[in-house]
């Protein structure tokens, strides 16, 4: 029996444990990635963690167990493992669409963002989002391509603390550590943050750094963002200043998300021997934008 097959097979049992009717339909195969497989059956999903998940994971998932409205609840407390992968249990939420952008919402992901960060991070791990960029930019050691030297000075201009290579400066928030669209779920009438796999104290301004990435890049319109921005405000985030120019704070985290984007792309367009598409471009000539900046010092947080 394959890992898949053998995941595909706990939420099964996951699924007949509780209610017999979440326990109708097919299996369905999520995500089968190196870094997460997930598979769904009736109203479960088992997700089996990359093995470098660590003793932190049964910490964040305590985390997302407390902080009911902001992020989905485990099914249970501690992961079970399979073949060295930790495997977490979860109820099914609905994505948001994909094929409808316009309806995607800002607003929302923006109010539980506000609401994760004004919880105290005292005692838990690290925020994992500047060592998942550093893991991204590593991959490029193996990739010829022309894109890969913009995509590298760009990262090379960015202070130690946001290539994962010195301490953050400030660990005071909780954060989410990989903040997307694709992280936000509906279950039970709400939106709901999921992916804990990042989960921890850090710069606040790394979760909205890819929205303000994306809005830099010209892939996310102006209308977009200030909703984006204003509902956070509203709700009281502490990430950037209530009113006035948001960009001292946001600086340093968007450059790293796009460097991030970047290299993934490169990487990804190369393993499928492709060229990169419109949007892969883009963010390669963000970087090229970035690497032509002043060395360091850098607008935003210190080294």
């Amino acid at each position: 029996m394959t890992d898949l097959a053998e995941l595909a097979a706990l939420a099964v049992r996951a699924a007949h444990a509780g209610a017999p009717a979440c326990c109708r339909g097919d299996t369905v195969t999520l995500a089968d990635r190196g870094d997460a497989t997930v598979v769904r059956h009736g109203g479960v999903v088992a997700k089996a963690h990359a093995v470098d998940a660590g003793d932190g994971l049964a910490v964040r998932l305590g985390v997302a167990a407390r902080l009911t409205g902001v992020l989905l609840p485990p099914l249970g407390p501690d992961p079970v493992e399979l073949h060295g992968r930790p495997v977490t249990f979860w109820p099914y939420g609905r994505p948001v669409d994909p094929d409808d952008p316009d309806a995607a919402p800002w607003e929302a992901v923006a109010t539980l963002l506000a609401r994760l960060h004004r919880v105290s991070a005292r005692g838990l791990p690290v925020m994992r989002g500047p060592a998942k960029a550093a893991r991204a930019v590593g991959r490029l050691a193996a990739v010829s391509h022309p894109a890969v030297a913009p995509v590298l000075r760009a990262w090379g201009r960015l202070p130690a603390w946001a290539r994962a290579e010195a301490p953050m400066p400030d660990t005071g928030a909780l954060c989410h550590g990989d903040l997307h669209l694709g992280q936000l779920v509906r279950h039970e009438g709400a939106w709901l943050l999921i992916d804990v796999d990042d989960l921890g104290g850090g710069v606040a301004a790394w979760d909205l750094a890819r929205p303000a990435a994306w809005y830099a890049c010209g892939l996310l319109s102006g209308e977009e963002w200030g909703r984006f921005l204003a509902a956070y405000r509203l709700a009281g985030g502490p990430a950037v200043p209530a009113d006035g120019d948001p960009w001292d704070a946001l600086d340093v985290p968007a450059r790293a998300l796009t460097v991030q984007t970047a290299a993934r792309a490169v990487a990804k367009a190369v393993a499928e021997d492709r060229p990169l598409d419109e949007v892969e471009v883009c963010t390669v000539d963000a970087c090229a934008r970035i690497s032509d900046l002043p060395p360091e010092p850098v607008h935003g947080n210190p080294t």
